[in-house]
């Protein structure tokens, strides 16, 4: 059986990045796999080796056969979609704000032209000369010469139209002709997901690695994206790796899966031997203990919402209208929150839902174009954006995203008590103390000194929603605030909404595609549709 890859033993040759045990694993042909386990577990870290991101020891290295592959790089063999999506290209610079300003949004590129790039690219891959056969001395006639490079030109030709052939499937599952004329930052999460696995499908990879690929996507785009994968695994050589946080729902073209545990790689079973010994997850994550201590919380300095007069409207949206050139994203939105409801809103891909949540905390310019009464005050009536922020917690993929200095992540949480995201100053001691506190809540209190960067992605976002949560909001907003999770912690996450929205006065607006993770005090919803 052909080993596409293959570890011995494998140790990697920095200290500070070497796994708890040797590495022994294999990929086959024909195999599509699925990599598990715990958040900071040492997934990423699997994939960066296998990648040849993380260098092994010369002795024992990953060996790799791409056969039939014509491509001749690792690089053009195997490509990573990382849960980090990054607008464009060549990673450029992009801060949390940038999708909502015409301005800067006129400078990205698009969609159209990013995947012919991709496209590019892909044919490139199939002919690049390697170093050998660029210096090869062939021994032929002119004659010889001629019918081979005859026969490269056919090939070049063969291989453009199954590119060709992929590029047009992936459009029509994705229905990305709706998108291609859109700058590329203005891509829903879910939208951008779509985006970067067409990019990346588009490079003819032989081996296509791919982290949490469903989160973002709402039920219909999730069950095409499965649809597709198993199509692909079918009629192509393309064996698919899944690197997946969320091992509740492992598609079904999976046919093994390899655990990674405390920074070892377990042996490689079946998808039916790991759903027959997987391990339940508690129907409650957080401890009587913690829960009390939340209840018991006293009332943060700047929790006392400042309503207006005889008012309990936290959000009135008077027919609302937004949009960027001729693509309307809301149209007569008409949406009023009261305080002490907890609101569950829902959409497909592209609906509008991140930017309604833009507008509220007011990082979105063209609330002031609108009629838009925020805390009983009318928006652009004197207020600062300080006043808005100041009571709400808030946390988004694309906070996550713009989210890219390496501090303590101690520092990182502190940041939510002044709503500053981009400027950051060490907590004094009293406030480390709350700080400190959520961080526990959330599981990685031991994690407080460790830089951002260094933690796994699912550790940010547990770092991320301490923040949200950090001064005790009045307004919590959280849009996809599970994403990245395990079982454990999406389940933990769930308890701590739930406990925290028991208390007095605090209003919930959450955005998510899985209904299951929604918290069981949900009392209201509202559905958002893609606009034509």
């Amino acid at each position: 059986m052909q080993k596409l890859i293959e570890i011995k033993g494998g140790e990697v040759r920095h200290p500070l990045y070497r796994m708890n045990a040797p590495i022994d694993f294999e990929l086959l042909a024909g195999e599509q796999l699925a990599i598990v386990g715990d958040n900071g577990s040492g997934k990423t870290r699997l994939v960066d080796i296998i990648t040849g991101k993380c260098a092994l020891m010369p002795m024992n290295g990953v060996r790799y056969d791409f056969a039939p592959s014509k491509a001749k790089l690792v690089s053009d063999n195997v490509k990573y979609l990382s849960f980090r999506d990054s607008y464009g290209t060549n990673e450029g610079v992009y801060y949390y704000q940038q999708r909502w300003n015409q301005n800067d949004i006129e400078e990205t590129p698009l969609v159209r032209d990013l995947l012919a790039e991709s496209f590019r690219i892909a044919e490139e891959g199939l002919t690049r000369k390697t170093v050998f056969d660029k210096f090869v001395v062939r021994d032929e006639s002119p004659e010889e010469e001629a019918v081979r490079m005859a026969q490269e030109e056919a090939n070049k030709r063969e291989m453009h139209v199954e590119l060709e052939k992929m590029r047009k499937h992936l459009y029509e599952i994705f229905h990305l002709e709706q998108l291609v004329d859109k700058h590329v930052i203005l891509l829903s999460s879910g939208e951008l997901r779509k985006f970067q696995l067409t990019k990346t499908l588009l490079t003819n990879p032989r081996v296509l690695i791919m982290d949490n690929p469903f989160i973002g996507l709402d039920v219909t785009a999730r069950a095409q994206l499965a649809e597709f994968l198993t199509l692909l695994t079918r009629e192509t050589n393309v064996t698919v790796v899944l690197v997946l946080s969320k091992t509740d729902d492992i598609p079904d073209f999976i046919t093994h899966v390899v655990e990674v545990k405390d920074m070892k790689v377990e042996q490689k079973v079946t998808l039916d031997f790991y759903r027959e010994h997987r391990v339940s997850v508690p129907a409650r994550m957080l401890s009587v203990e913690k829960e009390q201590a939340i209840i018991a919380l006293p009332y943060a300095e700047d929790a006392e919402l400042d309503m207006a007069s005889g008012t309990r409207q936290v959000i009135d949206f008077r027919k609302v209208n937004i949009r960027y050139g001729e693509r309307h994203i809301l149209k007569d939105l008409i949406f009023t929150v009261m305080n002490g409801e907890h609101w569950a809103l829902s959409g497909e891909n592209g609906a509008g839902k991140s930017t309604l949540l833009s507008i509220v905390c007011a990082d979105n310019p063209q609330s002031y174009a609108n009629d838009i009464v925020l805390f009983g005050h009318q928006r652009g009536k004197g207020e600062s954006i300080w006043d808005i922020k100041k009571h709400i917690g808030y946390i988004s993929p694309e906070m996550h995203r713009a989210y890219m200095r390496d501090i303590p992540a101690v520092d990182i949480v502190a940041s939510g008590l002044s709503d500053v995201s981009g400027l950051y100053r060490k907590p004094k001691p009293e406030q480390r103390a709350v700080c400190e506190f959520w961080m526990d809540v959330f599981g990685i209190r031991e994690k407080a000194d460790t830089t951002f960067l260094k933690l796994s992605s699912g550790e940010q976002r547990l770092v991320l929603l301490a923040r949200a949560f950090v001064k005790d909001p009045s307004l919590l907003i959280l849009d996809e605030p599970l994403h990245g999770l395990d079982l454990k912690n999406r389940r933990l996450v769930k308890d701590i909404i739930e406990v925290f929205c028991q208390r007095k006065d605090k209003t919930l607006l959450m955005v998510t595609h899985y209904r299951e993770e929604l918290p069981n005090n949900i009392d209201h919803e509202i559905f958002l549709k893609k606009q034509q």
